[in-house]
Formats: C-alpha cells, sequence, structure tokens
C-alpha cells in the first residue's frame, strides 16, 4: 500500500482533531506539510505534529512536489481556490465543507479533477461514523421498509454567543445553511441518493447581531443571508423531506432527523441541538409496530411510557465529542480509493451535489419557485463494522 503525503493548508482551531485522528493511519498517510499565512505559526504547527515541510502559503505548499494530497482545511471563501490550485498542480484534493462557495465554481472542480483523473473529496464526513453507518444498516436491512419521508432539524440562536469573530457566519456562502447545512444534507444523500426537486422560504429575525463573546462583545454584526430556512426536498427515491436550519431559535425540542418508513420510524434525538448529523457518534432509535403508541383509541397509560428501541451501534467511529473525533476518515478513505481504482466514499461528486441543493435551496426561497437539481453521484459504499475502508466492490 503506497503511504501517500499530505499537505494541509489552515492550520486553525478544527485542524488539532483532523491531525490528531490522522496520525493514527500512518500506515496509508504521512503528515508530511503544512501551511499558513504564517511562517512561524506553520513552523509550531510542524513541531507539534512532526511535518517535514513547514511552508508561509497555500501556494509553496501546492508547488512542492512531495506533496500526493492537499488538504484544505482554510475558511470557506478560499476552498474554491486552493482546490482548484492544487488540481491544476496535479496533487488530489481533500477539501473541509462546502466544496467551493457557489455550484458554478464546484462544477469547475469536478471537470477540473476529471480531466486530470484525479481524486476530490470533501467534508463532512461525519456520515461514514457509527451512528449514521447504523441507519444505513437499518436501512438495508428493510427494517423500516421504503423509506416514504422525513425530518431534518438543526435549529439553535447562533454562533455569537461563545465565537470570537461570528461576523461572517452571517454573510453569504454561511448562515445555518451554508455553515450547518451540509452536515444534515450529507447525511440525508448518503442515505437516500440525491434529492431531485426543492421547494423552500427563508427568513431572517434581525438585521443585525449583536457579538455576545468576550473578545468583541457589543460589536454590531449585519446580517445579509436569511437565517431561519425551511425546504422541501423531494428525492428520486420518492422520499420527501423537510428541512429547517436556523440561527432564531432560542430552544427546541425536536428530533435532529427522523426518516419515516413503510414499516417504522427512525429517530436521532439528542438534548443538545447540536447534537446531530455533525457527531460521529450517538444513539439511534427505533419504532415499528411492536412497540408503535397509535395503535389503540384510547391510548392507555402503558402505551404511552412504551420507549424507543434503541439499536445497538455496531459500527467503529463513535465520538460524540466535538474537539476529540474521526475528522478525516473520509481522506484516509480517499488514499485507499485511490490504490484500488474506486470511487471514494466522501466523493467530490456527492459535495458537488449538496452544493447544488443548497444554491437551490437559496434560490427557490428567493424567486419563489421549484428548483429541479442536474446532478448525481453514486452512493457511496456502506462501511463494514469493524471500520475498515478497504472493499472489492465499486471497482472503476
Amino acid at each position: 500500500m503506497k503511504k501517500f503525503k499530505v499537505g494541509v493548508i489552515g492550520v486553525g482551531d478544527i485542524s488539532r482533531a483532523y491531525l490528531n485522528n490522522l496520525k493514527k493511519y500512518s500506515d496509508v498517510v504521512e503528515l508530511y506539510a503544512c501551511a499558513t499565512r504564517s511562517l512561524e505559526k506553520s513552523r509550531r504547527k510542524a513541531e507539534e505534529y512532526g511535518f517535514k515541510k513547514p511552508y508561509g502559503s497555500g501556494e509553496e505548499l501546492i508547488a512542492d512536489p512531495e506533496v500526493d494530497i492537499v488538504l484544505n482545511l482554510t475558511t470557506p471563501d478560499v476552498h474554491y481556490y486552493y482546490n482548484l490550485e492544487a488540481l491544476k498542480a496535479g496533487k488530489h484534493v481533500y477539501s473541509e465543507k462546502p466544496l467551493a462557495a457557489t455550484f458554478a465554481q464546484g462544477q469547475e472542480i469536478m471537470t477540473l479533477a476529471k480531466e486530470k483523473k484525479l481524486y476530490v473529496g470533501c467534508a463532512p464526513d461525519t456520515f461514514m461514523g457509527g451512528r449514521l453507518q447504523e441507519y444505513r444498516s437499518v436501512l438495508d436491512n428493510g427494517t423500516i421498509g421504503n423509506v416514504i419521508g422525513g425530518m431534518a432539524s438543526m435549529v439553535c440562536r447562533g454562533w455569537e454567543w461563545f465565537h470570537p469573530n461570528p461576523g461572517f457566519y452571517y454573510q453569504p456562502g454561511s448562515g445555518p445553511l451554508f455553515d450547518m447545512g451540509p452536515y444534515y444534507l450529507t447525511a440525508l444523500v448518503s442515505l437516500l441518493g440525491p434529492v431531485e426537486s426543492i421547494c423552500a422560504m427563508g427568513t431572517r429575525a434581525e438585521d443585525v447581531r449583536i457579538i455576545q463573546s468576550e473578545a468583541q462583545k457589543g460589536r454590531e454584526v449585519p446580517v445579509n443571508v436569511d437565517t431561519h430556512i425551511a425546504a422541501n426536498l423531494k428525492f428520486k427515491s420518492g422520499a420527501l423531506i423537510n428541512l429547517c436550519v436556523s440561527f432564531d431559535v432560542w430552544e427546541s425540542e425536536m428530533p435532529r432527523m427522523e426518516l419515516y418508513g413503510t414499516k417504522g420510524t427512525l429517530c436521532m434525538l439528542e438534548p443538545d441541538p447540536c447534537d446531530g448529523p455533525n457527531l460521529f457518534g450517538g444513539k439511534v432509535l427505533l419504532r415499528t409496530q411492536k412497540n408503535c403508541r397509535w395503535l389503540a383509541m384510547p391510548r392507555s397509560e402503558e402505551m404511552l411510557k412504551t420507549p424507543w428501541e434503541e439499536i445497538e451501534v455496531r459500527h467503529q467511529y463513535n465520538s460524540i465529542s466535538q474537539a476529540e473525533n474521526s475528522r478525516g476518515i473520509g481522506m484516509v478513505d480517499m488514499a485507499y480509493a485511490i490504490e484500488e481504482g474506486r470511487s471514494n466514499r466522501a466523493s467530490g461528486d456527492m459535495a458537488l451535489h449538496v452544493l447544488e441543493v443548497m444554491e437551490g435551496i437559496l434560490r427557490s426561497a428567493e424567486e419563489n419557485v421549484f428548483v429541479r437539481t442536474s446532478t448525481d453521484f453514486m452512493l457511496p459504499e456502506a462501511i463494514p463494522e469493524d471500520g475498515s475502508f478497504q472493499t472489492v466492490c465499486n471497482k472503476k
């Protein structure tokens, strides 16, 4: 098995979980180079994690002929630039989400990758975690039958309460849809396949936010994006999913996600509004005919107390920590995929579809129209329970 030399552009807070996790896969990836705008910061990160080459710019790292894969952990506004430059230089790319700021930019990235026969992967890879892989097993074995509908809800009060510099969350290219939407949409499409059509509405509770975190406490931030969006998504499979993403909600007890099948319901119910598909682990709750609470009227006290069945999560990658988790397994899988000549699971094609869906949601809300999608992707292979990535299926 070839060991791929990885060059990391962007060594901010999000890099720590990636780098701590990637060190566990030294048989297939080597943390070879790192780059940020401060060469001194790059040198400190290189010393901490054992990078051989620290650089003071992403361009210098991309020009290094030894780098095989560029791991792009920069801010979303420059994802497109570095992803494209890496591909031009003949490097495979794994990017933080979203793939680019616009669908057109994402198309350009994927067109170039296919022309140059290079791989593109993109976060989030949380769908490869234990909880959503257990969802996949339940769907694949027919426990809840055909999925006819569902809901996904990411609602909170925004990030100005704790983030030291939250202004960008309220500008185009971010907001609740582009910030958190990729986790929820990637979870859904990795289970159900591509979205066919979209109908959405959006609004915003305020035109200005007041930063509450200490670093900039009291500073006003203009709100230039919709901060409460409700969308109806029709999947090619026939499933109808209601999606709500919001930075305008003080509190909620809604499940993070539910899937409604002809034989039962899968539920992702957590007490913390952030504990949804953005985490690798968590509970998997099931109701079928045997524990349904609506089979007789009036419902008895005993029936009302019937609990959800908790499905044992047998798959690997089950961290529920925001700080220490399995970020980067999508890139590890991509390295195996390159060697095996198969499609990678956290694929650029799937990320491009998610980008098109998000842009379609915004367009539908702004123009009061139904939007049909044009992209497709190969449903990612399920992860074996032992957490291995290699597969003999899905060969090119």
